[in-house]
Formats: C-alpha cells, structure tokens, sequence
C-alpha cells in the first residue's frame, strides 16, 4: 500500500501575470505531485535579499506519494515548464514561479540535494505568514515550536500585504467520487484501466472474478447450452461481490474503482440468451439491480472493433479466441442502448482507439484530465 505524506510548499512570482503563474504551477502539482488540500492567501511583498519586482507568495497543503528526492525533481520541472530560467551568478533574481519545499511530516532531511525544513524559512515572513494561514498549530520539526510562534519570533522586518486575489483548489477524484464504475466491451481496457487507477490514487479496486467461472471456456464452445447457466452464475456473483465490497469501505483507501458495473449482466443477457430465458433472467435481475448502491461515475470505454480483436488475440486467453466482431458489435450496441436509456448515472464516455493508456503515460494522463473535468 502506498503511504501518502504531507508536505507543505512556498510559492512565489515576481514576472509575468503572477496569479496566473501561481494558479499553473498549482494546477500542476495536483496533476503531478499530489492532491492540494489547501491554499493559504495571496501576499504582495518586496523582493527579498535584491532590488526586484514585488512578489505573489503563498503557500500550499500537499498530499503525495513521492519521496523528498523525487518529489524536487518533479518542482524543478514545473518551475522549468513555466518560464523558471536559474541563474547561477547570484542566489536571487526575478522569476516566474519558485517553489520550495517548506515541510516534509516531520522528518529533517539535510543532504547535497535536499534541505528540509527549509533552512531559511523562519527567517523570512512571506514564508511564514501564509504558512500559518494553513499550518498555524505545525510543529517545526528542527525548533519544536508551533508555527505561530515561529512567527512571533521572526526578525524580518519587511512589509507583507495581504492582497484581495484568490486561487483555485483543484479537487481531487478523492473527494469528487466515492465509487467509479469502469465498463467496456470485451478487451477494451477497463480492467487494466481500473488497475492503474487504483494504483495511482490507493483507491480499493473491485475486479469481476470471470477468471473463476467454470461455464466459461464451455460457454465459448457451446453459447446455446451454457448461456443461461452462464449469465445466471455471473449475476449472482457479480451481486454478491459489489454488494460486498461496497458495503464495506475501506478507510485506508480514497475511493472505489471497478472494472464492471452489473448493468453488464443484463447487456450480455440479452445478446446471450433466448427469449423466454431473458425474460427469467430479467426479473431476477430486477430484483438485485434495486440493492445495488449506484457509481458517482460512470465510465464506458470506447474501443473500435478491430483494436478489441487485436487486444484479445495479444491477451492470449484460448477461449476468447474464437470470438467474433458481430458479437462483439452487438455487446456495444447494448452498451448504447443502456447509455442511452439509463438517465440515472452519470456517465462519460471515452473513446479510446486511438489511446494506448497503458504504455503510453500521456495517453494515461488525458483519460485522467476527462474524468476530472465530468
């Protein structure tokens, strides 16, 4: 399981349109380092330690996964991404953005690389006095004394103003969704998609057990005989697994992530079975689809036929490979047709044909900027 920290960060900017430099750079941390609980006020200052521009400083409340050493690496380059250019003449010059790591929990890290605590931030109150905006009762971890009072004893004399300029806290999935369903047709991703997810954000993932279905491989032999058989033992575990898991949450993990919904069982029912045994099926599903808690999100996952052919033959599961592209068209088109008719859910669809999520992170990363901006 991964270990989320907190680390508290300064930022500041004296170039350029400084509330938009601020806002970019935090909007980049989020994408990039972790979620930003909190944002301190804007203060204007004078340039400390040369004669310069007057700055924009706040600070931020960063939950991350990433270590001290990684995590100056990822603010090296957004610093260097927004316009940052370093001087190696002079210790201080104008810039468009700074970012400095301020805290890191309570930890003191004093390497060639990396200082925390900041070595010089009691010194200065553009540091300070944001900091204690979001961080008053923290703890310094090298003094032992809470922030506040770090302030109080500050020699600094500089002016600091509060400025009326506000800054936008991007919201994580974390707190936007409690459960996102993942769905999709056959070889679509969903589950590798679920899985990446989960990893990223330590969300708990619910993955359907179709591994451990024995009317499976005899399904693909034989639809006719074992359809019904098939579809019937996949609804009652599919019930009894979200009902489960849903049920009980995780209070170590930001959310829940599935790689099915159970609308699924009734969208291959009707492509799988006969008339009258749909008609059985259907009201058995009535019943357990009213107990099932519904998604916050909805995500459908939209492959073209051909790239689904090509993922299930580089899968290499023998029994899906007899798997035809009429069958696979008819399972989308009942994944439309529910979509279409299914008011209640909020959905996203996302197409990813052209998209390899998994091998390419930029591609990962523009299905993560969809999801947020639903």
């Amino acid at each position: 399981m991964k270990i989320q920290r907190i680390t508290y960060l300064s930022l500041g900017s004296n170039q350029g349109n400084k509330l938009e430099n601020l806002q970019s750079a935090i909007n980049l941390i989020a994408d990039r380092v972790g979620a930003v609980q909190k944002i301190a006020s804007i203060y204007k200052t004078t340039s400390w330690g040369y004669d310069g521009e007057d700055f924009y400083n706040t600070c931020i409340r960063v939950s991350t996964y990433h270590q001290p050493d990684v995590l100056m690496q990822k603010l090296l380059a957004i610093e260097t991404e927004l316009g940052r250019v370093r001087n190696s003449e002079k210790d201080y010059a104008d810039r468009t953005i700074d970012i400095d790591i301020l805290l890191f929990d309570d930890e003191i890290i004093f390497s060639r690389e990396t200082k925390i605590p900041h070595p010089r931030m009691l010194e200065r109150k553009f540091v300070l006095v944001p900091l204690v905006d979001i961080a008053r009762n923290v703890i310094h971890p090298v003094v032992k004394k809470q922030l506040h009072i770090c302030l109080q004893n500050c020699d600094d004399n500089n002016e600091i103003l509060l400025t009326e300029e506000k800054l936008t806290r991007p919201i994580p999935l974390s707190e936007k969704y409690n459960y996102i369903a993942i769905e999709g047709n056959i070889g679509a991703g969903k589950t590798s998609l679920a899985n990446m997810m989960s990893d990223e954000f330590n969300a708990k993932i619910v993955l359907e057990r179709f591994a451990d279905n024995p009317f499976l491989p005899k399904f693909y032999e034989d639809k006719e005989r074992y359809a019904f058989p098939l579809e019937m033992s996949f609804l009652a575990d599919r019930y009894q697994q979200l009902s489960d898991d849903l049920a009980q949450f995780d209070l170590f993990k930001n959310f829940i992530v599935s790689d099915y919904y159970i609308f699924k069982s009734l969208i291959f029912a009707q492509v799988t079975l006969q008339k009258d045994e749909y008609a059985l099926y259907r009201k058995m599903f009535d019943i357990m689809y009213k107990e099932i808690t519904k998604p916050d999100l909805y995500i459908y996952l939209y492959q073209n036929t051909d790239r689904l052919l090509e993922n299930i033959k580089k899968r290499g599961r023998e029994y899906e490979q007899n798997i035809e592209a009429e069958y696979l068209q008819k399972i989308h088109d009942g994944y439309a047709n529910f979509i279409k008719t299914e008011q209640n859910l909020n959905t996203l669809i996302i197409d990813v044909s052209e998209l390899d999520f998994v091998k390419n992170q930029e591609d990962y990363k523009e299905i993560l900027k969809k999801i947020n901006l639903s």
